[in-house]
């Protein structure tokens, strides 16, 4: 086990009807930032509720609003000159992963005198943040309780991501209720998105980590036996329950303590997303299976863990790596995922640009070091690997 020092200072505050407490939890950080997407939370109904909650409490608030799957650097840019100009003391994302990130994103810029890629572009740890604090509708990214942002330079179509314990939103309000109408293929993105987020934790080069070996094996039966129950009854609040909290679970760090994590998979799949918007998850379900195609090879032991514990495989060692990939493949294809590149509209035509930027820092990932073929192998796995 590795050394590590832990600490997740988001205040969950989890139930039904919890978005009525943002103003409650907003009081007291100075005037606020409203930060949400293209509008469904006024179609939903939900914008209401948090204005009304912010109003009550005496909460003086702006908006900013155009958050896109993918989130982009131009609208990152107007909020920090915005929170500078009105002197924000708190952002309040109400959204799914990508708002958050870009609220993220606003609350390390407002506070640092250079440009704020910098912190992507340079991996530059972020020491100094406004407060953010964020009114979930998606379970998927787990950004509600994790220390990192993820945002997309549009005009270099470069998606990159930034750290630091100061992003962990002060409080994250968990309605389960919320993801109710969600179309399914979104849910089915958020829950390859959060599989995906222990299994970059699971696959490690670590050693003696049984605790934590067991802890991501039983998160991943639980997703996915919740998802599978979510997508016949979505308006299941158990379910739907089950499923939020384990995407806060699988990405609020606690499952890596003591583990070197991997992230090659979501290394390779930001560069789908930065060249061809696709959504994330649902490039994660092409890219993990490829991934393990190339490295199981290599390293097969925690694939048989992995076959057996998670997907119940009682085989012979031999068969239990591919029947573990197959196991995880199928399961995304039941919840209506694509399979292949080609299923997404992707070719090979860019697969050597994205496997050199991909390495173009040294060898990608942990479990097993990728360089630039490695890469390309997988994407070429990837491209018609159904």
């Amino acid at each position: 086990m590795e050394d590590f020092t832990y600490r997740c200072g988001t205040k969950i505050i989890f139930g039904k009807g919890a978005e009525s407490q943002a103003g409650k939890e907003c009081r007291g950080f100075g005037k606020v930032l409203l930060h949400y997407g293209m509008g469904s939370i006024k179609k939903s109904g939900l914008y209401d509720k948090v204005v009304e909650s912010l109003k009550k409490e005496g909460v003086e608030f702006l908006e900013l609003h155009g958050v896109v799957p993918n989130p982009k650097l131009k609208l990152v840019r107007e909020g920090i000159e915005l929170c500078r100009k009105e002197d924000i003391g708190l952002i309040l994302a109400v959204g799914g992963g990508s708002v958050i990130d870009s609220a993220k994103a606003i609350a390390a810029g407002a506070l640092y005198d250079g440009d704020v890629w910098d912190f992507f572009s340079k991996t530059l740890a972020v020491k100094k943040a406004l407060p953010v604090g964020a009114v979930l509708t998606i379970a998927a990214a787990g950004s509600e309780a994790s220390t990192a942002s993820v945002i997309t330079d549009e005009a270099e179509s470069r998606k990159l991501h930034a750290s630091g314990d100061v992003l962990r939103p002060v409080f994250s309000i968990l309605n389960p209720e919320l993801t109710f109408t969600l179309p399914a293929y979104q849910t089915a993105c958020g829950i390859a998105d959060m599989l995906a987020h222990v299994i970059e934790r699971y696959f490690s080069p670590s050693e003696s980590v049984d605790l934590t070996d067991r802890m991501c094996e039983g998160v991943m039966r639980s997703i996915v036996r919740n998802a599978r129950l979510v997508m016949k009854e979505p308006g299941n609040y158990d379910y739907r329950a089950e499923i939020m909290l384990a995407g806060t679970i699988a990405h609020n760090g606690v499952l890596g303590t003591g583990r070197v994590e991997d992230w090659a998979s979501h290394m390779i799949e930001h560069e789908l997303s930065a060249f061809y918007d696709v959504a994330h998850g649902a490039g994660l379900a092409v890219v993990l299976p490829a991934w393990m195609e190339h490295v199981s090879k290599k390293k097969p032991g925690q694939f048989v863990k992995f076959a057996r514990n998670v997907w119940g495989f009682s085989g012979s060692d031999r068969d239990a790596v591919q029947a573990g990939i197959k196991s995880l493949k199928d399961f995304f294809m039941e919840l209506g995922l694509p399979a292949t590149l080609k299923g997404i509209g992707i070719g090979k035509e860019k697969i050597g640009e994205m496997a050199g930027r991909c390495t173009e820092n040294g060898p990608l990932g942990n479990f097993v070091k990728l360089g630039r073929k490695d890469v390309s192998e997988i994407l070429e796995l990837a491209l018609e690997n159904g």
